[in-house]
Order: structure tokens, then sequence, then C-alpha cells
């Protein structure tokens, strides 16, 4: 309850949890607004916005309904933003909290591999590897979580050359409990909440990658995804501005209620305004 009510005294925090609420229910209820195929050809190409009822959203370049593809392509982008975040978290996790628990040798030389990957954009080093190991979605997800890890990694091994002397994992120690024991069942746990807060990041991220990606046509094009839809209207930019602005207003409004929600999971954990 404490948890909540610190939560929920945040104003930004709330509005967006709203928002993200939303995107969820769009991705929910996807199917039945539209159980047709989202990327099947619905009608008239390039239809406005409001000019025809049946296609409130209009349609893009090939005739197909952009509403129905941003209902669809909100399941996309949260499962693209959900995977690559588990996968950037569960990496860095587990080499930050080596690096930080061992010290030493391992942790000089796990940190020159994790500075080693830093030195390389981000997004270039994304292109790379899909490049070299297909566009299709488990391909994308996978690679987006594997160029997102370093920052996750740092932030473990900080908390745990804070937390590796502390006076429990001294009494662990005596106890003779095993390292793993101690790593991920003593030390984790305490490691956590700021983890927890920086994967809104990772997932805000990811979603903005992707959709780089499809604007670049890198990324799945048979998935109704907001980024696919972005780079449909690329041709029609100047004219037809709508066919990339929806998706885009659609991105905007889910990256900032993640990084909205994640400020006010940082507001509640943060045990100084938990105390007030």
């Amino acid at each position: 309850m404490t948890f909540l009510r610190a939560y929920f005294r945040n104003p930004a925090a709330v509005i967006g949890l709203v928002l993200f609420v939303l995107v969820l229910l769009m991705a929910a209820s996807a199917d039945f607004f539209f159980p047709r195929d989202p990327l099947s050809l619905a009608g008239r190409p390039l239809i406005w916005p409001f000019d025809n009822p049946r296609y409130w959203l209009g349609t893009d370049s090939s005739g197909r309904d952009i509403a129905a593809q941003i209902f669809h392509g909100a399941r996309i982008s949260l499962l693209i933003g959900v995977v690559a975040t588990l996968v950037a978290i569960a990496l860095g996790i587990l080499i930050g909290a080596l690096a930080g628990f061992y010290g030493g040798l391992v942790d000089d030389i796990l940190m020159r591999i994790t500075e080693a990957f830093q030195t390389v954009p981000s997004f270039l080093l994304l292109l790379v590897l899909v490049a070299v190991f297909g566009s299709n979605l488990m391909t994308v997800m996978l690679a987006i979580g594997l160029v997102s890890w370093p920052a996750p990694a740092r932030l473990t091994r900080a908390e745990f050359l804070s937390l590796r002397n502390r006076d429990f994992v001294l009494g662990c120690r005596t106890l003779g409990l095993s390292d793993r024991h101690i790593i991920f069942r003593e030390i984790l746990p305490n490691a956590m909440p700021p983890l927890i807060v920086y994967a809104s990041v990772v997932m805000a991220l990811a979603i903005l990658m992707e959709s780089a990606l499809a604007f670049l046509n890198l990324s799945d094009p048979n998935v109704a995804s907001w980024g696919n839809l972005i780079g449909a209207g690329r041709g029609v930019l100047r004219t037809q501005w709508y066919v990339s602005a929806i998706p885009g207003v659609a991105i905007l409004l889910t990256v900032l209620a993640v990084s909205l929600v994640g400020q006010g999971l940082n507001d509640a954990l943060n045990p100084r305004l938990k105390s007030r």
C-alpha cells in the first residue's frame, strides 16, 4: 500500500499508467475490432482519415486499413519491448553481478568487454546483426536485446559493489552459503529496484529501435508494426503525411507512457520518498 500511495502521488506517473493501459487495451482488443489480417487489402489506397466511416484512420498507399495496423501494431510493439528488455536485463544482471561480486580480474575482463560493446553505437551494431542474421521478428527482438545490455550491466555492477560487503552478505559467507545463493538469493533482490526502473528505459528504446529499423526497411515486413507503417508512408510523406504521422503519434505516446511509468516507479521505490 505504501508503494501504491507513493506511485499515485505523482500525477505524471498516473498519466503514464493511463496511457500504457490504453495501449494494452488496444493490443487486447485488436482481434475484436479488426478480426481480419491487418496487412490485407481493405479499400482504395490513400483514403484520408474520417473520409470513409469504414476506415476512420484512412488507408495507406497499399489500401490497408491504418486503424487495423495501429491496433495490431500495439501487440508487436509491446512484444518487441518486453522481449528485448528481458534479454537485455538478463544479460546485464548476469554480467554485472559476476563483475560486481567477484571484482578483481573477473571485473576487469567483463568490464572491458562491456566497454568494447559501448564503443560501437548501439544502432550501428543492431544494423550489423540484422544484416547478418536476418530481419524476422524474433531476430530483431533478440538483436535489440543484445545491443542494450551494457547499461544494465554497469548498473548491476554498481549495485553489487555497494552491497557485497554489507553485514547480511558477510553473514551469508560465515554460514558457508554458496556464491550462487548469495548472488541470486541475497544480493540481487536488494539490487532490483533500480534495474526495474531502468527496464522502462530499455523498453522505450527497444520500441524506437524497431521503428527505426522498419523505417529503413530492415524490420520484419510480414508483421503489422508501427514502424513498418511509418516506412510505408515515407514515399507519400509530402502529400499524405497522415500515413506516417498516425503511427508516429502512437509510438510517441507509448514511449512517453513507458517513460512516465518508469519515473513513477523510481519515485515509489526511492526510500527517501516513501518515508515522507
